[in-house]
């Protein structure tokens, strides 16, 4: 695969987050392509996971319970470990600070949230899948005594209407959750709601590259290898053969850019690795 040192970060800079990035800059209009140019994937929805409209949050929400004992080990396996790698330039680019307030979003297991509170920030991490964050709480207790200093804590809601005040986080970041959302068009807003003022927002999720070819590539990954490791790792192949059909309803990091933009974000860019197999997106609230 691609050495990191290919990857490259097509980015708006600004004074916040120039230093965190010492990937190669290349103007935006580098990557604004009409979303329909993607390879489209097949018309219809066939993955029982997969739906669209009301029953999409109660199919996912079955989805992540049936994964959740194995979350964590397929995503290494799936990833070869670089998801943690991601999740901790995910982190830089937040620059979090101690004392400040941070949500994490379909936290999962909670990964960033306890890694955001060992550097002295309140931390919540909110998940509406309740195997998900029992996993994340019995990960918290497990922590050595002190650690989170009570700055950690864990509760059940929806990304799409949060049980927050507006103007309440310095932060607000969402890995692998927005494209499961019944409607990430609606989880962008809540999450900037939430942020103050020049509060940092973040969105770390699969992306779709511009290059056809490494496309395929990488489709053909995702279509074929990834749900092997669902059904060798938890019996069910299709549980992963979702991430390739969400896909389909997701524009990725373009979109999720192209989204900040329109809600008024400041020093939006994003970082893509793997040559845009994955990607950052990230915004400072106006």
């Amino acid at each position: 695969m691609p050495s990191e040192g290919r990857d490259r970060q097509l980015v708006v800079p600004s004074p916040m987050l120039r230093p965190l990035c010492p990937w190669p800059c290349y103007p935006a209009k580098a990557v604004q392509r009409p979303l329909a140019d993607y390879d489209k994937l097949g018309a219809a929805m066939t993955n029982p996971y997969c739906q669209s409209g009301p029953a999409r949050a109660s199919k996912v929400a079955e989805l992540f319970t049936r994964i959740a004992p194995r979350y964590d080990l397929i995503n290494d396996f799936q990833s070869f470990g670089l998801h943690r790698w991601w999740k901790r330039r995910l982190i830089r680019l937040a620059a979090p600070r101690p004392g400040e307030r941070a949500l994490d979003l379909c936290c999962g297991t909670g990964d960033i949230v306890m890694a955001l509170s060992r550097r002295g920030v309140n931390s919540i991490g909110l998940d509406f899948t309740e195997a998900m964050l029992s996993i994340a709480q019995r990960r918290k207790a497990a922590l050595p005594a002190g650690e989170s200093s009570g700055r950690l804590r864990f509760v059940a809601g929806d990304a799409q209407e949060l049980p927050f005040q507006n103007d309440s986080f310095d932060m607000v970041t969402i890995s692998y959750g927005l494209r499961n959302l019944a409607d990430w068009t609606a989880g962008l807003p809540e999450m900037l709601r939430v942020a103050r003022p020049g509060g940092r927002v973040l969105v770390l999720d699969f992306g779709k590259p511009d290059n056809a070819r490494w496309r395929a590539v990488y489709f053909a990954y995702l279509r074929v290898v990834v749900p092997w490791l669902g059904r060798m790792f938890c019996g069910d192949a299709q549980a992963y053969a979702y991430i390739l059909e969400s896909l389909q309803q997701y524009p990725a990091q373009q979109g999720v850019e192209n989204q900040m933009r329109a809600l008024g974000c400041r020093n939006v860019g994003v970082v893509q690795f793997l040559r845009g197999i994955m990607s950052i997106n990230y915004g400072v609230k106006g």
